[in-house]
């Protein structure tokens, strides 16, 4: 095990979670719901908590965490923007753009997962394991948040 690779492999999964933090941040700022903004806020938490674990495991490594964002996640709130734009601001329209980032995020940690496992000890593995479920939920809300609004 390599502990660069290791860092590498840390700072992606860091990445998306900057990604759903600022999308999060985004959407709370096209809603002018209360309700959405307070959901919103709950979800970035996911993400700030994650990122949080993983940038200690970094450090534990004596990496640097990385503060940016991946060109996926700057092209989710692109689309997320101009998508709400063009619809009003629309509820519907905004969650499905959220649930497009968090597909992103979830076949970002699957990926890692699954072609990762040489760099990343069982302890890391666990903690981006328990972080794939905490994102499963709340892929699962944002889907079903979505799926509950009526068409008029």
């Amino acid at each position: 095990m390599n502990s660069e690779e290791t860092i590498d492999v840390l700072n992606e999964l860091i990445q998306i979670n900057n990604d759903r933090i600022e999308g999060y941040e985004t959407a709370a700022k096209e809603t002018e719901e209360g309700d959405l903004k307070v959901f919103f806020a709950d979800l970035q938490k996911t993400s700030l908590q994650c990122k949080e674990q993983l940038s200690a495991e970094v450090v534990k490594l004596g990496g640097t965490p990385t503060d940016d964002t991946k060109l996926t996640g700057k092209f989710f709130r692109v689309w997320m923007d101009v998508k709400a734009a063009i619809n009003g601001k629309d509820r519907k329209a905004i969650l499905e753009s959220c649930e497009y980032g968090e597909d992103v995020a979830q076949e970002t940690y699957q990926d890692v997962l699954e072609d990762e496992q040489d760099n990343l000890s069982e302890a890391q593995i666990a903690i981006i394991q328990a972080q794939y479920l905490l994102l499963q939920a709340d892929h699962e809300k944002v889907k079903f948040l979505r799926d509950t609004l009526v068409d008029v």
